[in-house]
């Protein structure tokens, strides 16, 4: 039987102990990140020569790690998230070099996407998962927040790989399940259906149908004018000169609120465009076209 890759994300609540191994993790991760762009601009300007991410690795431990016991600290975490980011690092490299993206940007902490990576350890291993807990390898038992969204291993599904990242104050585990493809009967006799994707609407269906865009909406409103407010308010606390100890911890605190109110507005604005496309699949058309803006 033939098998399909899915990919799920849930909110997660790690213990104290699990939200400081994630942040020194992810900490290490963005560090490694770095020091592999650096590290290959410094080869390249010198020997115009490109350092694959396998070299990396290999010349970080094997040579400048023993060299400089005092980034030991590397080790400390996960050997697949840091391996994982330097490959991220390498495919890149890789995208810039066929024209496709721009130079690789270094990865700024509390704005860059960084992630903590897992994956199995070998073709046995299992990534066990229960209805209301997963279990991270280096982190453990792992609580859900949200009860029986991801398969449990009773289910027979595998979990391949995953990863854990931060938004807002808050953590997500995102894993890529192994499934059994069912084969699909194709028994549909409905028309198909153009979508025109607008400004004031969402969108705009082929049979009349438009779906009104969130944008507009009162708790979108709401929502945008205390986001302003809060944005106001960490503009103060930056431009304020005595930035002592105290001062720094207020920002941090303010750059947290508004992170939280553009975490919930995009959730709002995402659960929407979510509900839209489930209401318009379940009409069941033969096909769906969409416009292409060029």
């Amino acid at each position: 039987m033939r098998t399909l890759l899915k990919s799920f994300k849930t909110e997660i609540d790690p213990t104290l102990e699990q939200k400081q191994k994630i942040h020194q993790t992810i900490g290490t991760c963005r560090f490694v990140y770095n020091f592999y762009l650096s590290h290959n601009k410094e080869v390249y300007e010198a020997e115009k020569k490109f350092v694959s991410g396998m070299d990396f690795q290999k010349w970080l431990n094997n040579v400048y790690l023993k060299e400089h016991p005092e980034f030991s600290w590397i080790k400390d975490v996960s050997s697949k998230s840091v391996k994982q980011s330097i490959m991220n690092a390498d495919k890149a490299f890789r995208s810039f070099f066929k024209h496709q993206t721009s130079f690789p940007k270094f990865k700024k902490k509390g704005t860059s996407d960084v992630k903590m990576y897992f994956v199995k350890t070998d073709a046995k291993a299992v990534i066990y998962c229960e209805r209301h807990r997963i279990k991270i390898p280096t982190l453990g038992w792992v609580r859900l927040k949200e009860k029986g969204y991801l398969p449990t291993t009773k289910s027979g599904m595998v979990i391949k790989s995953g990863t854990v990242s931060m938004k807002a104050g808050r953590y997500y585990a995102s894993v890529v399940v192994e499934i059994p493809d069912s084969p699909s009967v194709k028994n549909n006799e409905n028309e198909g259906i153009g979508i025109d994707l607008g400004l004031k609407d969402l969108a705009i269906v082929s049979d009349g149908k438009a779906y009104k865009s969130i944008n507009k909406s009162a708790k979108i409103k709401k929502l945008e004018k205390r986001l302003r407010r809060e944005q106001r308010s960490l503009s103060r606390k930056l431009e304020n000169t005595k930035k002592g100890e105290s001062t720094q911890k207020n920002i941090q605190k303010q750059k947290l609120k508004v992170q939280k109110l553009h975490q919930r507005m995009d959730n709002i604005r995402t659960d929407h465009i979510n509900k839209t496309v489930s209401e318009i699949v379940k009409t069941k058309p033969s096909y769906i076209t969409v416009e292409e803006l060029l």
